[in-house]
């Protein structure tokens, strides 16, 4: 196996404080074949916008790039900037005991600087103080004097109206005293970090909470590959410490105490051992009887940026840009389906709230699946948009949510895995349907295909990429028709169709 440098970095670091092992893993990478993980680049893509914008508030700094410098050359630009009496440096760069940092923001403060640490977050979190720690620790090796340590972070509160303003979108929250009394423990844990990369072995280190916190870990389908399908970690729901149970080998079903579990997860462990299913035809009769027609299957798609995009928008507000809609005007009806695809680079709300208004009548049932997050929606735009809030709210009134009978259980495959999920309940009650085939197939890859079309230049890639968005929003709501087919179908077993 080739052996990398024993360097360290900030990251090296953060990583090592979550699992030694993980920090191993990066420096001797195993020889295991690792699932691309687009979220990660796309949130990578997102905090650096954030940070670059962050600079805007101590305008007329200069920076010291990453890109096209080696790491002597932007450590040399570093110490030139200081030496010629810059007041303000975005991107520093430092290394001490072979650890390589860069710093968001350094203002000049007397004699010393006061360091400002970026984050696309809402709030200060345990995992920022140690990074700003490891950073202010580098820089102090370096005979750099900070004064105050402050952690800069989105807030929500803020509306956008007109240009973006700075001063209002970010908070600089001073952390000093926090940093300080990380500081102290910060030369044991190098030294433990270097240990553990001078290993010659992979350290044995058990699954644990340490996999997903403060980050989801890249080598969990590494060091998960031992657990079996139908495992104490596939429960669904909460109540019970699911890592205890792994230690106390309580792991595949049958191993499971089910005296200990909730009754939705007792029902998930005995349906899937015996491969039963549960079907309360009752409760979905008085499902099904709920509804009415003209019958309006909806769903959105949304896109929640810390930027926000447009005037009356919070940071990371959900702001729908399109909608599929197939209506149904009786039972067993043909439905009629409608579509809307926001043009990227303006406002989709307006025209959105328009065309919704105009297909969906006042008095229609509106069925949805996961109802709380569509009623979401409805309600920003009638907050956003006065004169359609009466509409919009009567509209939200009329919701139901396809997703209970499944939630409550009164229809259960053991199949499903305890999940309700419409990307589970489909394939189940509809074989002949599927989101694999889809460009598109989940609402995270549609939302990055949505900002990726604000930035292709390609009129031809725009358009596959539209294509691609509007096949999987009609999905979604055609899903919807099929399942409650099945389920009307389900409430009457004895009626012919």
């Amino acid at each position: 196996m080739a052996r990398r440098s024993s360097g360290l970095s900030k990251s090296l670091i953060i990583k090592g404080l979550q699992c030694p092992k993980a920090l191993w893993l990066s420096k001797n990478p195993p020889n295991f074949a690792l699932p691309p993980d687009p979220d990660r680049e796309a949130t990578f893509a997102a905090g650096t916008e954030v940070g670059i914008l962050a600079q805007q508030l101590f305008p007329g700094g200069v920076e010291v790039p990453y890109e096209g410098l080696s790491f002597p050359a932007q450590l040399a630009r570093t110490k030139e900037l200081i030496e010629q009496g810059a007041e303000i440096i975005y991107e520093a760069s430092f290394s001490f005991s072979a650890i390589f940092v860069k710093a968001d923001i350094l203002v000049r403060d007397g004699d010393g600087w006061q360091l400002y640490e970026v984050k696309m977050g809402t709030s200060v979190k345990p995992v920022n103080l140690d990074d700003v720690a490891i950073q202010h620790y580098v820089m102090n090796g370096c005979g750099l004097k900070i004064t105050k340590s402050y952690l800069v972070h989105i807030n929500t509160d803020y509306i956008r109206q007109g240009a973006i303003d700075v001063q209002q979108l970010f908070h600089a929250e001073e952390i000093t005293t926090k940093v300080m009394s990380r500081l102290q423990s910060l030369p044991e844990v190098v030294q433990e970090c270097r240990q553990i990369m001078a290993e010659h072995r992979e350290p044995t280190i058990s699954i644990g909470p340490q996999c997903h916190n403060p980050y989801e870990c890249d080598f969990v389908p590494y060091c998960w590959q031992h657990i079996p399908e139908n495992s104490v970690f596939d429960l669904h729901g909460k109540g019970i410490d699911k890592f205890a149970m792994y230690r106390a080998g309580n792991i595949k079903f049958d191993e499971l105490p089910l005296d200990l579990l909730s009754d939705s997860q007792r029902q998930q462990v005995e349906a899937t051992i015996k491969q039963e299913n549960f079907i309360n035809n009752e409760k979905i009769r008085e499902f099904c009887d709920d509804l009415w027609y003209p019958l309006c299957y909806l769903d959105f798609e949304t896109t929640n940026e810390p930027i926000p995009p447009y005037n009356g928008i919070r940071p990371y507000q959900q702001l729908p840009f399109q909608f599929s809609l197939h209506i149904q005007n009786h039972h067993r009806a043909e439905p009629e389906h409608f579509e809307f695809l926001a043009e990227p680079g303006r406002d989709p709300r307006p025209q959105l709230i328009e065309k919704l208004l105009n297909l969906i009548p006042p008095d229609a049932c509106i069925l949805t699946y996961n109802q709380s997050f569509e009623k979401r929606v409805l309600h920003l735009l009638a907050e956003a948009f006065p004169t359609s809030a009466k509409a919009l709210l009567q509209r939200t009134d009329n919701i139901r949510d396809l997703m209970q009978p499944f939630q409550q259980r009164y229809t259960y495959y053991w199949q499903l895995a305890g999940s309700y999920s419409i990307k589970a309940v489909l394939p189940i009650l509809a074989p002949e349907f599927s989101y694999a085939e889809l460009e598109i197939s989940d609402g995270q890859t549609a939302q990055r295909a949505y900002q990726q079309l604000i930035k292709l230049p390609d009129e031809h890639g725009r358009e596959v990429l539209k294509q691609a968005l509007l096949d999987y929003c009609r999905l979604d709501t055609l899903a919807m028709v099929v399942i409650l087919d099945k389920l009307q179908e389900l409430a009457s077993p004895n009626e012919k169709v």
